[in-house]
């Protein structure tokens, strides 16, 4: 009996496909801005810091676009500027987000709001703005980074946790509901990541207790995550939808337990 097997490296291909990458400016965003256009897209480079969507889009090939992704207003004019560039939007990537470290007694109303904001609402309005032009245009694909802290207690968290682990529904819930019309809506969920801010913030000797206690011995760089968007945002992933896929060096999977030493066994007695 033949089989067939499909051109999988064309699988992986994007070439001429309208991309809007959010939050597009350094780390993830940065990395997956070269992902995406290597692999032949047209990506709409969207950060809040005009220059810094200027020098990514410059760097790839792609087009500029300054706007705060929490604003309605500066959302429905993305998804417009992109539809006039490209004619179609085929795949949103949005890497946005920052963790506010504090014990939860230390989060005021203001921040607590503000965490949820840049976490969630920013997917909210894509999905609602862009989803709506891909289901009338044929589909599309959504690719969203949530975090280890929306799976596992990470001391410090309470609000950064919770507003991730709210995206992780949201994905799964809006994955389901968009299926339907082939817009599929699917995250990637890392661990430890060092990227610019966070490199910033942790120490030399935090990083490499960070490093041994990740089972594949280091910490994820920002392409190690742009890979993962990059498949989600392809038709190599073209049976997924509403899933949140792990990219964590292994820790995910570790149980919280103390370091156990056990006692040498017992020569058997004849």
């Amino acid at each position: 009996m033949r089989h067939d097997a499909p051109d999988y490296l064309s699988l992986l291909r994007l070439d001429g496909r309208g991309f809007v990458l959010l939050g597009a400016g350094q780390g993830i965003g940065e990395q997956t801005a070269h992902a995406l256009a290597q692999a032949g897209a047209r990506v709409l480079c969207v950060d809040k810091d005009p220059q810094l969507a200027r020098n990514i889009a410059e760097a790839v090939g792609g087009i500029p676009c300054a706007a705060d992704a929490t604003s309605r207003a500066d959302m429905e004019r993305v998804f417009d500027t992109a539809r006039r560039q490209f004619g179609r939007v085929h795949g949103v990537v949005d890497i946005i987000g920052v963790a506010g470290i504090k014990p939860l007694s230390a989060v005021d109303d203001d921040s607590w709001a503000q965490q949820f904001d840049i976490v969630l609402r920013h997917a909210y309005l894509a999905v609602q703005i862009g989803g709506e032009m891909m289901k009338a245009d044929g589909g599309g694909t959504f690719a969203f980074v949530g975090s280890l802290a929306g799976e596992r207690c990470v001391p410090n968290e309470v609000a950064y946790a919770s507003s991730k682990a709210a995206l992780h529904h949201f994905v799964r819930s809006a994955g389901a509901e968009y299926a339907h019309h082939d817009v599929r809506i699917n995250a990637v969920s890392p661990g430890f990541v060092r990227t610019p801010r966070l490199v910033q913030r942790l120490s030399g000797a935090t990083w490499a207790t960070i490093d041994e206690a990740i089972p594949l011995g280091r910490a994820a760089s920002p392409a190690d995550i742009a890979g993962h968007l990059l498949f989600l945002s392809s038709d190599l992933s073209a049976h997924m939808a509403g899933e949140i896929v792990n990219v964590d060096g292994g820790i995910g999977v570790l149980a919280a337990v103390p370091k156990l030493t056990f006692a040498p066994s017992a020569t058997p007695t004849p």
